[in-house]
């Protein structure tokens, strides 16, 4: 079998087992954290939204440990991008996305806040250890935040509704934390299986390591959200969707960043700095003007879907149009 083929069959087996391992990761934590009698609320805000980006952060730490910090940082722009234009896009498109919640209304200024700060420790083309803990420390101190907005989440909030009907039943203590410690090193070992294969084919492809993790590994890590996002909002749970996506690039920014530069930093691609920073913070505010209209229903309409989606296109055709030149 070639070293190619090979690689592929990495690749698809670990974005597979990747995604498995999240799910059977958040059920065994969202388990646990019932039994031990955390509300519903924090759970869904904290557990089941760690639990969406856990293959980005295992993949950005498998990524960085193996001196491949472009692909970590590729993966957590990429995942951003990917989660705003192809996910809100493609379920926009099957199906307006409402926005009600007042606290994912809370969530949108912190998104804009950490999408600066990410651009600003980017774009001197270097990311340190120092920037990496200053981002994990903001990302403690954003858990802690959502952990006081669902202690105090007014009873009307629509997002409690939709959060308890997605939790898992609760299962016996010793179930959970085996699912926990299973989904875990599932994790572990899958990420490691995506980041060689996909590394393999930038070889074979003449790919940076920046763009594999723009393309290949963010939009395989960011498959879970899309599936979500698209079932969630047929079920008329358009708030905990869109949080999730909102959540979800947040902590890619935070966690992701923050968890590469800790363990390997080094020096960036430039194109990072200049190219898919200005995309990523282009697509939030974007995102933001969308859901957020003043005097008009609130709401991501079948049109902006359809834009959305075409930006995201077009953004795939830049990149592979400037590796052609």
């Amino acid at each position: 079998m070639s070293p190619l083929l090979l690689a592929i069959i990495f690749v698809i087996v670990g974005l597979v087992l990747l995604i498995w391992s999240a799910d059977r990761f958040v059920f065994g934590a969202s388990s646990v954290a019932r039994t031990a009698g955390i509300s519903p609320m924090i759970i869904g805000l904290t557990i089941v939204a760690m639990g969406s980006s856990a293959p980005e952060m295992l993949v950005s730490a498998s990524a960085a440990w193996q001196g491949r910090l472009d692909t970590s940082v590729g993966n957590a722009l990429g995942s951003n991008i990917t989660n705003i234009l192809l996910v809100i896009g493609a379920a926009a498109l099957l199906k307006p996305i409402a926005v009600s919640s007042l606290t994912l209304k809370r969530e949108y200024p912190l998104l804009v806040l950490c999408t600066l700060i990410g651009y600003y420790f980017i774009s001197d083309d270097v990311l340190t250890r120092t920037e990496g803990m200053l981002l994990l420390v903001a990302f403690a101190g954003f858990i802690c935040l959502l952990i006081y907005w669902g202690k105090h989440a007014g009873a009307d909030d629509p997002l409690i509704a939709e959060i308890n009907a997605e939790l898992p039943e609760p299962v016996s203590m010793l179930k959970a934390m085996l699912w926990l410690l299973a989904g875990l090193l599932l994790l572990l070992a899958s990420s490691q299986l995506l980041v060689h294969g996909a590394v393999t084919i930038a070889r074979y492809a003449g790919l940076s390591d920046l763009v594999i993790g723009l393309t290949i590994i963010a939009i395989g890590t960011s498959l879970p959200e899309l599936a979500a996002s698209i079932i969630g909002i047929f079920k008329g749970e358009d708030d905990l969707a869109l949080g999730n996506i909102i959540g979800s690039n947040i902590f890619n920014i935070l966690a992701v960043l923050g968890l590469g530069a800790v363990i390997g930093p080094a020096a960036l691609d430039p194109m990072a700095g200049s190219r898919d920073s200005y995309v990523m913070i282009g697509a939030t505010l974007i995102m933001l003007l969308m859901s957020l209209r003043l005097g008009r229903i609130q709401r991501i309409n079948r049109l902006e879907g359809l834009l959305l989606l075409c930006g995201f296109i077009g953004y795939q055709y830049l990149l592979f149009h400037t590796l052609s030149r």
